[in-house]
């Protein structure tokens, strides 16, 4: 088993992004699986044609998206992504797409195959806060899960794949009164829980 493991560079200010931390942290070789790991671009196009032509070559049979999602107090499984790009603040190399679709002939939303429902009610049985969420947004983590959606949709129908959005580090909310956050050991053993789901283990490790 192959699992293809993503998380985006630091953006909007930013000096670190909890999710390609995760990324960088998360074992070779978990519960038997070949863990595939690949820093992404906060860049409409450029990110998900990234992870999408490592699915190509890779093959592999499960893809996890990580992204950050400041203000959320938990680890949030996506549910649904949905084909619509509107940019509240520019990307990594200024792009803002306004009101746009992301495939033009695509369907309007795409569901995760993902059990994220098994994966947020696993979390939570280890302690750890984790709801479904409803909305990947509009910026550049939605438009990377609806690619690669698509593409499994369309090309890899055997693949398993979905995005989990983490909240931010205790070190980005020290001046921000009132601003959620996780510690990084706890967002590590939320990854290492949704990954074990998605493996179809009973009782990660």
């Amino acid at each position: 088993m192959k699992v293809l493991l993503t998380g985006f560079e630091p953006f909007g200010g930013e000096c670190v992004n909890p999710a390609l931390e995760i990324v960088h942290s998360f074992p070779d070789m978990f519960h038997g699986a070949r863990i595939l790991k690949l820093a992404v671009p906060v860049v409409f196009g450029k990110a998900s044609d990234m992870v999408c032509n490592a699915m190509k070559n890779e093959r592999p049979d499960i893809v996890i998206c990580l992204g950050q999602a400041g203000g959320r107090s938990c680890v949030t499984p996506e549910m649904i992504a949905v084909n619509f790009m509107n940019a509240e603040i520019p990307d990594n190399e200024g792009g803002r797409p306004a009101c746009e679709r992301i495939v033009a002939d695509g369907p309007d939303g795409l569901f995760s195959n993902l059990p994220v429902m098994d994966i947020a009610a696993a979390i939570r049985e280890r302690g750890l806060p984790s709801q479904v969420s409803f909305s990947a947004g509009t910026y550049v983590c939605n438009s990377l899960m609806y690619r690669v959606l698509f593409q499994i949709r369309n090309e890899s129908g055997s693949t398993k794949g979905g995005f989990i959005h983490v909240p931010y580090l205790p070190s980005q909310v020290s001046q921000r009164k009132g601003v959620p956050s996780m510690s990084f050991q706890d967002m590590c053993k939320s990854a290492e829980i949704a990954v074990a789901v998605a493996l179809g283990v009973s009782s990660p490790a």
